[in-house]
C-alpha cells in the first residue's frame, strides 16, 4: 500500500515553503498527501518559535497525536523546523514519543530518517551546528541546501509560489531567534534561482515571491561579480510566463536606491513594500538593536514613496517590549499615525529563550497593558488602512484571482461554486497587494483581470470585472476585527 504523510505547519511563509519541499522530497519516495492525521503512516510537525504561541501549538498537537501512536505504533512522528533546532531536550522530555528531531538544516534528510526510524526504531535527530559550536565556514556549511523538488499541491495557488534567495540572518535583533533557529545569513548563488523560477514558470506559476529572513540584504559575490537583489529581480523579470515578482521581508537599513529603481521601473515587480518598524521609539529601537532610530526609518519610507510613487508599504510592531513606557508607546502610535501603512502585523513581546533580550532585559510590561497597548494600535492602523482603500474607490487595478473569498469557502454549495460558469465570489491581490474581492466564474481564477473598484472596508477592495464574464453584483459582510493575512507570523 501507498504510504501516506500528513504535516502541520505553523509560522511564516518560509516554513510554508520548507513543507513544499519536505512533501515533494517524500513524494519522490512514493508518500502521497493526507490531511487527515489518523490516515497518516507519517506525521510531521514544521514548526515556529518566534513566538510562544507557536510553540504552545505544536505541543498541542503533538499531544493529540500521542492516542495515534499508541493505536498505530508504527507510525513516525516527527518534529521539524525552529522548534526542532532550538529545543531538541525540550521536545524529548514533553514529547518522548516524538521519533524525528529535525533542524531547519537537515530537511532534506527527512526521507531517509523516516527509513532510519522503521527500520531501527531508534529516534533520529539532525540539527546543525549552532552559532558557537564552530567557526563560521563550519556553521554555514552545516545548514545544508537541498534539491527543491516542488509539491505545487502545498502552495497557496497552483500560479503562485515561494522561492528562498537567502537562509539565516546575521541582525541579531535581541528578542529574534532566527539568528540561532536559521543560521548565519547566506545567499544562494542567482543561477540557481533563475533557473528555479524558470522551473517553476514551465509548471504554471505566474507569481514568486522571494524569501529571505532581510530578503533585500540579498548579495552574491562570485569573484569580482557582486549580485544584489535589484540584479537578481532583473535577471529574471523577462521570463516569458512570469507576469508577478514579490519578495518580503525587507531590513530598513538595506533599503537601497537601485532597489527601489527596479521597483518602479520594472512592471513586473508588485508595487509593495514590507519593512518592519518594530517601534517608534529610540530608546525601545536600541534595546531591540534594530541600529536605527524613527527619524531615519521615517526618512526611508520618505525615499521609498518618492522613488516609487504610489507605492504601498506595511509593517510590523511588537508592543510591550521590555523597559516600554507609556512614552514610549505614545512614540509609536505617532509613528504609525504619521507613516499611513497600507496595513501592519501587530504582536505583543514575547519572551524567547537564548535571546539577548530574555538575558539582558526583565519581561516587566504587564500582559494586560500589552493587550492594551496591542489593541490600540490596530485601531489606529485600521483607521489609517480604511483611509487607504477609499482612496482606492473609482479606480481600476489588475488582479491575479486566487480564488474564492473567504466567505465562498465557507459555504455549503461546493459542488455548485466549482462549475466554471457559476457566478461566485472571487478574491485575488492587486498589483499594490490590495486585497479585492469580487463576483466572477471559476474560469477567471488565475487569470489577471481588471476591476474597476466601487466600494471598501479596512481590510478589503470591493469591485466589479471589467469583462462580460461577470453578472451581479458584490455582497457587503461585516469586515472582522483582524486584518486577513494567509499566514500567521511575518518572516521576522
Amino acid at each position: 500500500m501507498t504510504q501516506k504523510v500528513y504535516i502541520e505547519t505553523v509560522g511564516c511563509q518560509m516554513n510554508v515553503l520548507d513543507s513544499e519541499l519536505v512533501i515533494g522530497a517524500l513524494r519522490r519516495h512514493g508518500y502521497d498527501l493526507t490531511d487527515t492525521p489518523a490516515d497518516a503512516d507519517v506525521l510531521l510537525f514544521n514548526t515556529c518559535s518566534v513566538r510562544e504561541h507557536a510553540e504552545d501549538k505544536t505541543y498541542s498537537a503533538l499531544g493529540r497525536v500521542r492516542l495515534l501512536k499508541r493505536d498505530k505504533p508504527d507510525t513516525v512522528i516527527g518534529v521539524l523546523g525552529c522548534m526542532a533546532q532550538k529545543d531538541q531536550e525540550a521536545i524529548r522530555k514533553r514529547a518522548p514519543y516524538v521519533d524525528m528531531i529535525v533542524g531547519t538544516g537537515q530537511l532534506g534528510a527527512v526521507p531517509e530518517l523516516v527509513a532510519k526510524v522503521r527500520a531501527t526504531r531508534e529516534p533520529q535527530l539532525a540539527v546543525s551546528l549552532g552559532r558557537t559550536d564552530g567557526g563560521r565556514n563550519e556553521v554555514e556549511a552545516s545548514f545544508i541546501s537541498y534539491d527543491p523538488a516542488r509539491d505545487p499541491s502545498m502552495r497557496p495557488t497552483p500560479f503562485q509560489a515561494y522561492v528562498r534567495i537567502q537562509i539565516g540572518c546575521d541582525k541579531f535583533c535581541t528578542y529574534c531567534v532566527v539568528p540561532s533557529t536559521r543560521g548565519p545569513e547566506q545567499s544562494r548563488p542567482p543561477e540557481h534561482i533563475w533557473g528555479e523560477v524558470r522551473q517553476l514558470v514551465d509548471q504554471g506559476c505566474k507569481e514568486v515571491t522571494l524569501l529571505g529572513q532581510t530578503v533585500n540584504s540579498y548579495v552574491y559575490t562570485d569573484g569580482d561579480r557582486k549580485t544584489r537583489l535589484s540584479d537578481l529581480i532583473s535577471g529574471m523579470h523577462d521570463v516569458p510566463g512570469l507576469e508577478r515578482i514579490k519578495f518580503v521581508t525587507n531590513y530598513p537599513k538595506d533599503m537601497t536606491d537601485d532597489l527601489l529603481d527596479a521597483v518602479r521601473e520594472l512592471p513586473k515587480v508588485v508595487k509593495y513594500l514590507h519593512v518592519p518598524v518594530q517601534s517608534g521609539c529610540d530608546e525601545v529601537l536600541k534595546r531591540m538593536k534594530r541600529n536605527y532610530t524613527a527619524a531615519y526609518y521615517m526618512e526611508m519610507l520618505a525615499r521609498c514613496r518618492e522613488l516609487v510613487p504610489n507605492v504601498s508599504v506595511s509593517s510590523d510592531f511588537i508592543v510591550g517590549f521590555c523597559g516600554e513606557t507609556e512614552e514610549s508607546f505614545a512614540k509609536t502610535m505617532e509613528l504609525v499615525r504619521v507613516a499611513a501603512f497600507k496595513n501592519s502585523f501587530i504582536f505583543k513581546y514575547s519572551e524567547r529563550g537564548g535571546t539577548k533580550a530574555a538575558d539582558r532585559y526583565p519581561d516587566d510590561v504587564p500582559d494586560d497593558v500589552k493587550k492594551r497597548r496591542n489593541n490600540d494600535l490596530l485601531l489606529v492602523q485600521n483607521e489609517n488602512s480604511r483611509t487607504d482603500h477609499r482612496n482606492q474607490v473609482g479606480t481600476v487595478v489588475e488582479v491575479l484571482v486566487e480564488g474564492p473569498s473567504r466567505r465562498e469557502r465557507s459555504a455549503s454549495n461546493q459542488a455548485n461554486r466549482e462549475e466554471a460558469s457559476h457566478v461566485t465570489q472571487l478574491t485575488g491581490r492587486s498589483m499594490a497587494d490590495h486585497i479585492v474581492v469580487f463576483d466572477g466564474t471559476a474560469r477567471l481564477i488565475g487569470r489577471t483581470v481588471r476591476i474597476a473598484i466601487t466600494d471598501a472596508s479596512p481590510f478589503t477592495l470591493y469591485g466589479d470585472v471589467l469583462t462580460d464574464e461577470v453578472v451581479g453584483a458584490v455582497s457587503r459582510e461585516p469586515t472582522a476585527s483582524v486584518a486577513p493575512s494567509r499566514f500567521s507570523l511575518p518572516l521576522v
